[in-house]
């Protein structure tokens, strides 16, 4: 019977060393204050060169991070593999604009697949649109402004630059997620997505958008989108996500005055999003999905449903999807029962992922529960391996 509780198969991969270590690290976030401040301190410190990317890397970057590289990441993709938990390669890199970060990311990327093409262990890749396409203009397309010939001409160069990922992702069978990203700037990556499926969905799922649930219009478009493949003759990819910048959109929201996207609580956030499990189980003609949640009521319902439905755990239409560093007791008990599940690793140069590194930190001390539950698992699998040597 699967069960979420089994902390012996969740940290089976995992040394009494690293348990310790993680054991401290959550407890430090539970500080919420000591992760606000210690996060931007860090961040600072990197940047004017103090000798603090031993302590990075050593606690929250070896936790959430593959590696600086790909070739860092081989030692852990062929850790989870080995557990039967897949990896999906994700260069984080954030908040670069220049053209020569643009098509570095490029290089990476495809990089990635080629990676990927050559192992069953990595099945997915990842990139986000903002990595490619200036956010600025990302956001003028979304809001319908007219560009001037030049930032049209980038624009072009930017989706020329996604074309070329999805080009190759489908020329090597490897699927591709789209990172969902802000809702001022998600209509033109939701378009941009729509040109790829179109372009390379048209045998199976091999693009994959992002629905954030926790946007209260994101079930109505995975819906639209479904109507669209049916009159259109294209196969859908989604990945199910909560969301990642709650905080952030309510206070743009607030202070520019237009109605908040988000919606009104906790409680229609995972309504929405068990819905579109619902929906994507009922869908499988023309769906493939990845439920990435750290929710075990979410995750055990997508069981069920395919236990009710008689769909096999390892049918390939259907993955779940968590973080490294994060809810271990759903992925590898998920795993032990032979369903299909696949770790988010993000690699990339200490300093430059940093921000995501606080994004993680932030986010398990916003959520609520989130650390106590990292906490209470790992201390709970640290206590059961003393009793265990004591008999």
């Amino acid at each position: 019977m699967l069960s979420f509780d089994n902390t012996k198969i969740a940290f089976a991969n995992k040394s009494d060393l690293y348990l310790k270590k993680s054991n401290w690290m959550f407890r430090m976030m539970s500080i919420g204050w000591l992760t606000k401040v210690g996060g931007k301190l860090l961040n600072f410190a990197l940047s004017i060169g103090l000798p603090v990317k031993g302590l990075v890397k050593s606690t929250v970057f070896e936790h959430f991070c593959g590696g600086e590289s790909i070739e860092d990441c081989e030692s852990r993709i062929l850790e989870l593999g080995q557990f039967n938990v897949k990896t999906i390669l994700d260069y984080s890199v954030e908040g670069k604009q220049r053209e020569e970060d643009f098509d570095q990311f490029l290089g990476k990327a495809v990089a990635s697949i080629e990676r990927a093409s050559k192992d069953s262990n990595v099945p997915f890749c990842v990139f986000k649109m903002t990595a490619l396409i200036p956010f600025d203009l990302l956001k003028k397309v979304s809001t319908q402004e007219e560009l001037s010939e030049e930032e049209s001409n980038e624009f072009l160069k930017g989706r020329n630059r996604v074309d070329i990922i999805c080009q190759n992702a489908a020329n090597a069978g490897i699927p591709i997620m789209i990172d969902a990203e802000e809702s001022w700037i998600q209509d033109a990556i939701d378009e941009i997505a729509l040109i790829m499926m179109h372009r390379y969905n048209q045998e199976r799922a091999l693009i994959y958008n992002t629905a954030q649930l926790y946007r209260h219009d994101r079930l109505a478009y995975i819906k639209e989108l479904y109507e669209q493949s049916q009159q259109e003759g294209f196969y859908i990819g989604l990945k199910l996500v909560r969301g990642a910048y709650m905080e952030k959109e309510r206070a743009r929201a607030a202070r520019k005055g237009y109605q908040d996207p988000i919606q009104p609580n906790k409680e229609a956030t995972d309504l929405d999003f068990n819905r579109a499990v619902e929906f994507c189980i009922d869908h499988l003609d023309r769906i493939a999905f990845c439920c990435g949640s750290h929710n075990e009521y979410s995750s055990m319902l997508l069981t069920e449903l395919m236990q009710k439905k008689d769909i096999a755990a390892d049918d390939p239409q259907i993955y779940f999807s968590q973080l490294l560093g994060m809810s271990d007791h759903i992925s590898f008990n998920l795993a032990k029962q032979h369903y299909n599940v696949a770790k988010y690793v993000p690699y990339g140069p200490v300093k430059e992922v940093m921000p995501y590194l606080i994004r993680r930190a932030e986010e398990n001390t916003s959520i609520a529960g989130q650390t106590n539950r990292e906490l209470d698992l790992v201390e709970t699998e640290l206590e059961r391996r003393k009793k265990a040597e004591a008999e």
